[in-house]
């Protein structure tokens, strides 16, 4: 008999993150992730001096602070923006140092990256929509762009919806490495 007590085992709260999503969504009466911010008490910065770095999300002094390289497109700063308040609402306490900084959004690796991904997901996509252009024979790719979403975002949100009781056929993994093929 193999021993396996050393393992540990993530166990991703996928009801959780989509409750919590949901409850910001209807608090603020909007999938907007700047709306939700401001109504959250979150500061919204832009910086210009980033680099290669997409976002970050710091809480200081009891201040909670998500601040974003101004030189992304409009949606992705939009994804960003939705993926930083995943951070503010599920690991507050990992970002009182350094903050947490954003190279690659879609990493699945990191348990705390998914879990924002997966809360991202959720603000900024409507399940009923997605569920229904599925029912109506919509592939992923077109799913994706009928939502003005990034195919990776849709992916992980249908996958977030077959943890929920959906039965989405999902015909590949979000791609891990996107963000870091964005040029800026």
């Amino acid at each position: 008999m193999i021993d396996l007590s050393w393992e540990v085992v993530l166990v991703i709260d996928s009801e959780g993150i989509y409750r919590a999503a949901n409850a910001a969504v209807r608090f603020s009466e909007s999938r907007n992730p700047f709306q939700i911010a401001r109504d959250r008490g979150i500061k919204v910065c832009y910086s210009g001096d980033f680099g290669n770095l997409l976002g970050m999300y710091t809480c200081k002094w009891k201040h909670r602070i998500i601040i974003l390289n101004n030189r992304l497109d409009d949606y992705m700063m939009k994804m960003v923006c939705a993926h930083e308040l995943g951070h503010d609402v599920f690991h507050r306490d990992l970002a009182k140092d350094d903050g947490i900084q954003e190279f690659v959004l879609f990493n699945m690796i990191n348990h705390t990256e998914y879990e924002a991904n997966a809360y991202a997901a959720h603000v900024l996509l409507d399940d009923d929509r997605v569920y229904s252009l599925a029912h109506e024979g919509y592939d992923v790719v077109q799913m994706a762009r009928t939502m003005g979403s990034n195919v990776n975002l849709m992916l992980i949100k249908m996958q977030e919806m077959n943890k929920l009781g959906y039965d989405f056929r999902i015909p590949f993994d979000a791609d891990s490495t996107f963000f870091k093929k964005i040029h800026q």
